[in-house]
């Protein structure tokens, strides 16, 4: 993903500042995002609360991800499995 605006960091959240994870703006080598396509993005599976896209602001839409915990998208990611409540 690349910025148009160039006092907005890619890598950031356009809401809260922090890292975003977006595999697409990760330098090749970093571990987990490698500057790779969009389909290997974290944000390509998960589900993005439509009321989070809509507190972006307009010059950061579309050149910036939302970090998980701004996106809403912690409810929608793999839960361990509960384990039942034993009596002590």
């Amino acid at each position: 993903m690349t910025s148009a605006n160039p006092a907005l960091d890619p890598a950031r959240c356009p809401l809260c500042g922090s890292a975003n994870a977006c595999a697409m703006t990760a330098p090749a080598g970093a571990g987990a995002g490698t500057g790779s396509a969009a389909g290997a993005c974290w944000c390509m599976t998960a589900h993005v609360a439509p009321e989070a896209l809509a507190r972006v602001p307009a010059p950061a839409r579309g050149q910036a991800c939302l970090c998980a915990v701004c996106a809403g998208a912690q409810a929608t990611l793999p839960q361990a499995p509960s384990t039942p409540n034993r009596p002590a």
